[in-house]
């Protein structure tokens, strides 16, 4: 809204510096008298005109618009009448009456079509703001939605298995309690933020990669590697989730340790992840899988966040399936709220 004040103040800064410009050089130029009722007619035209252009216009009230013109035709011309038969003494036959009326209607038309050039200006930067503020927020809701798309069926596996492990009195559930604390603390408040750093965001997945690993009784069956400074970068909150969740989501169900490879580098201002997972035997079609977030979703949200500046590579065989997501040009402002995360 300021943006707009602005905007529109300088329009009229403009159109009333044209204005003074010109009856200046009326008075040097052509060697006129000053005519201060030129300037009441002006400022009473232009910006009666421009009120009722912009109330009655835009709510198409056609009838409306029409009588007040004409009442401002009639009216605006009235200083300079006054001020030439009570002040300058003018006109005392009908033909001085209409040669004064028809220079001040020349003023008012002037200043009518000005107040209308500037009503069209102010419609145009109005609807465009508009226009901007109406995508952001459909953005935004988009945004929203696609974040919140996290696989239900995550949570209630982890809280299972939180309950066995609170049932068999395993000293890893206070553990588990913090990580699953952490996940929800994150989703629910850090990741309403633009963008975090991205060592947030990595710490993020290693709490989800802990929780996971509650259902395997191998060693760890992700192979985690990180390269590159991750410190100064910011990146989207919950950019990766839905890729790694997606290489467990469609693993077979017994998995070696290491099974699952995630590998997150920076390099300059290139950020490079790259998922990686064994196909399972009933894993279906990978890009669209009840109950979690399709592909098409994650490109969706991709383009939303990060439009011309990211690539999102799919390669499977029978035996493998890769995921590897590029984006240029991070952000490097340091965030000052960090997520408290376990892994902080």
């Amino acid at each position: 809204m300021n943006r707009i004040k602005k905007v529109l103040a300088l329009v009229h800064v403009i159109i009333w510096a044209f204005a003074l410009v010109n009856f200046t050089l009326e008075v040097l130029v052509n060697d006129r008298p000053f005519r201060p009722q030129a300037l009441l007619i002006g400022l009473y035209v232009f910006y009666a005109h421009l009120y009722t252009f912009t109330k009655c216009l835009n709510k198409r009230k056609f009838k409306t618009y029409l009588g007040h013109l004409t009442l401002i035709f009639l009216t605006g011309p009235l200083p300079f009448l006054l001020f030439a038969f009570f002040i300058a003494g003018k006109f005392n036959t009908w033909m001085g009456f209409l040669n004064y009326y028809g220079d001040s209607l020349s003023i008012v038309f002037i200043f009518i079509v000005a107040s209308t050039i500037v009503g069209i200006i102010q419609n145009l930067i109005i609807n465009t703001v508009k226009k901007e503020q109406l995508e952001k927020q459909v953005i935004n809701s988009e945004l929203v939605y696609l974040k919140s798309q996290i696989n239900p069926h995550f949570l209630f596996n982890t809280l299972n298995n939180i309950h066995t492990l609170v049932y068999t009195q395993d000293p890893a559930a206070p553990e588990a309690m913090m990580r699953l604390s952490s996940l929800m603390r994150y989703m629910i408040y850090e990741s309403n933020a633009s963008t975090v750093p991205l060592s947030i965001e990595i710490d993020y997945l290693k709490d989800y990669i802990s929780l996971q690993q509650l259902r395997y009784k191998a060693s760890p069956i992700v192979d985690f590697q990180v390269e590159g400074n991750t410190e100064t970068f910011q990146v989207a909150p919950l950019l990766f989730i839905h890729l790694l969740e997606n290489t467990y989501k469609h693993s077979p169900s017994r998995l070696k340790p290491g099974s699952i490879k995630v590998r997150i580098a920076v390099k300059e201002n290139l950020l490079t992840a790259t998922f990686q997972n064994p196909i399972g035997k009933k894993s279906g079609s990978l890009l669209e899988e009840p109950g979690g977030i399709g592909f098409s979703n994650i490109q969706k949200r991709l383009q939303l966040l990060y439009p011309n500046q990211h690539s999102l590579v799919i390669n499977k065989n029978d035996e493998i399936f890769t995921a590897e997501l590029k984006i240029t040009n991070l952000h490097t402002q340091i965030h000052e709220k960090k997520a408290q995360l376990l892994y902080n």
